[in-house]
């Protein structure tokens, strides 16, 4: 999952393949508007020719040579300054639009230019969502994965969903207090009063937030802070890299005066949470079959940052796995229990599997609570173990002997599981994924162990960004057919 606020792990650019490392001296920004028209009234600048993966607009210089532009849109002529110059590609920006495309809005986020929490603000929100839509099949079909139809899409509200960030905090050189996200593709810190996508009530503090921070005795020694928002309100975590009983005593009256939840984690090198203010129940709520159930979370947990359309991939899986009733399910990558325990209402018996043994935990207390709130009919076992290990997972797969596994790892993807998956075959595979090129690599490996994609969704879990979920359901043939056949039989 994005993090809003925090720095992304350094990767190659989606749009081109196979690139490596910058020109040992980058060129200062140079401008470049096109050729001269050949007859009267034609326009000058580049023509944009499509978007990249991740949302760049693309286009070539007179030579040939592939230059990326950032804040550009297909069929735009613009005026670009070149700011890194690479062996094959060179990466520029929007220095002035000559030609706009009609999928160009204003952006509703007055920081948009300079911060790096999202990219896509100039783009029509319907056009961003079928670019992620035309990203994903194109990323499959590179990989050899085909799917006949276009993908479904889960969508909610496009501004004030997003219920968890992070927050930089530094004092300058010049004693000025900054409070925000890291601008784009840089460590120096966005100063923000507001934000369009944060839930109303994560906003809201922003501005207090602010004051507050002034107003401490050693702003220096605070690192970051952790803003999200439950069922239970708000909740804010402040990183403390040194103890300080005075501003401790400050940001706790602040708890009290704004109704919050307030954790402590002091110290630089193993922190502790520390509850401020009386320890509270986090949870969040994801649809069952009968009726609604309550994941208890730490801040520290994984968290689909996007409640809406968290709720809507998790209503696709129980609707996709139509006929769990008696049905064992392996749930790796199992978290705290997201599409555990709504597949185990709906029948079927569950063993959820989790790299993180404090997850792990709440994932079982979860379990246990949510039995007790329906009658205990759930049918659900938490375990720990590393998901990284194709080993792990092809004992897994031999001990439980499971008709449908689910899979939703982090960004780099389950590829140990896919190749387990593919050497063992189970009936049915729901991959849920936060990158869509793992996702495509692991696919492939599936596919060609006797797989075909007979379902497909993509989540805008992000946005205004360049960032999508998807969702991928599998069916292997030979297994299927067994299965259907020891129902009948059943």
């Amino acid at each position: 999952m994005a993090m809003l606020g925090k720095r992304r792990p350094r990767r190659e650019r989606s749009g081109v393949s196979g690139l490596q490392g910058r020109q040992p001296h980058s060129p200062p920004y140079s401008s470049v508007r096109g050729g001269a028209p050949s007859s009267e009234g034609e326009a000058q600048g580049l023509k944009i020719e499509r978007l990249a993966h991740d949302g760049r607009g693309v286009t070539h210089h007179a030579d040939g040579k592939t230059l990326f532009v950032d804040g550009a849109l297909p069929g735009e002529r613009v005026e670009v300054a070149v700011h890194l110059t690479r062996k094959r590609f060179d990466e520029a920006h929007v220095r002035e639009v000559l030609e706009a495309s009609p999928e160009r809005v204003k952006p509703p986020c007055d920081y948009y230019q300079r911060c790096g929490g999202c990219d896509l603000q100039h783009l029509s929100v319907p056009a961003q969502r079928r670019h992620k839509q035309a990203v994903l099949v194109d990323l499959l079909s590179r990989q050899g994965v085909e799917f006949a139809g276009e993908p479904e899409l889960l969508a909610g509200a496009s501004q004030g969903y997003r219920r968890r960030a992070r927050l930089g905090v530094k004092l300058d050189a010049e004693g000025r207090l900054h409070l925000g996200f890291r601008a784009r593709h840089s460590h120096r810190l966005v100063d923000i009063a507001h934000c369009t996508i944060l839930m109303p009530e994560l906003d809201a503090l922003l501005a207090p937030l602010h004051r507050q921070l002034m107003a401490l005795q050693a702003p220096r020694q605070v690192g970051h802070l952790e803003l999200l928002a439950s069922d239970q309100g708000c909740t804010l975590v402040i990183r403390q890299l040194k103890e300080h009983a005075v501003d401790r005593e400050a940001w706790r009256t602040f708890a009290r005066e704004h109704g919050i939840h307030l954790g402590w984690l002091a110290g630089r090198d193993t922190p502790a949470l520390e509850w401020l203010t009386p320890p509270p129940r986090l949870s969040y709520r994801v649809p069952g079959v009968q009726q609604d159930l309550e994941l208890g979370i730490a801040p520290s947990d994984f968290l689909q940052a996007n409640e809406e359309v968290n709720r809507q991939m998790v209503a696709t899986a129980l609707g996709w796995l139509d006929d769990l009733a008696g049905s064992v399910v392996l749930d790796l990558f199992a978290g705290v229990g997201n599409f555990s325990l709504p597949l185990a209402s709906a029948g079927a018996r569950v063993v959820a599997v989790e790299g993180s043994p404090s997850m792990v935990e709440r994932l079982g207390a979860n379990a246990r609570a949510n039995a007790c709130a329906n009658g205990g009919e759930l049918q659900l076992s938490a375990r720990q173990a590393n998901l990284a290990s194709q080993g792990t997972v092809a004992a897994l797969l031999k001990e439980i002997g499971p008709e449908v596994v689910v899979l939703d790892p982090p960004r780099e993807g389950a590829e140990g599981a896919a190749w387990a998956l593919a050497a063992a075959p189970v009936p049915r595979v729901l991959y849920v994924a936060c990158d869509p090129a793992t996702l495509a690599r692991d696919a492939a490996h599936l596919v060609r162990g006797g797989y075909r994609v007979t379902r497909i969704a993509v989540a805008d879990m992000f946005v205004h960004t360049s960032h999508l979920e998807s969702m991928l359901l599998f069916e292997h043939s030979g297994m299927e057919e067994r299965r259907q056949g020891a129902l009948a039989d059943g």
